[in-house]
């Protein structure tokens, strides 16, 4: 469903990850100054998905991220740094907007329950 992954440095990806459509991964960049990327230049960092990660439709990783274990990224999210584990992150760009805990256990939706 249209994921891209720009792969010129490593990428990871942990067990039981979750990728909505249209999110891409780079791991590639480019000089800001124009005479630099006239001569093609170009630079890569690995980009690293822990276990138990939903990445949102959408979203943009950008090179040298880490998102820890046990992420949630919001729809439309354009992570430019490292996520810790635990937590729901969401935003352009991209930040920790709660911790994941376990009163997130119990999840509602119009008539249905889930969870204890």
């Amino acid at each position: 469903f249209n994921l891209v992954v720009l792969d010129c440095a490593r990428v990871s990806i942990g067990n039981n990850v979750f990728i909505a459509p249209n999110v891409a991964i780079y791991t590639a960049g480019h000089p800001m100054h124009a005479h630099l990327r006239d001569q093609e230049y170009e630079w890569a960092q690995e980009v690293t998905i822990g276990n138990s990660v939903w990445i949102g439709g959408n979203v943009v990783i950008n090179p040298g991220v880490k998102i820890g274990s046990n992420v949630v990224i919001g729809s439309g999210s354009v992570v430019t740094r490292d996520i810790p584990d635990n937590v729901f992150a969401a935003g352009n760009p991209c930040r920790v907007i709660k911790e994941i805990t376990d009163a997130d256990k119990n999840f509602y939706y119009k008539n249905l329950k889930l969870g204890e």
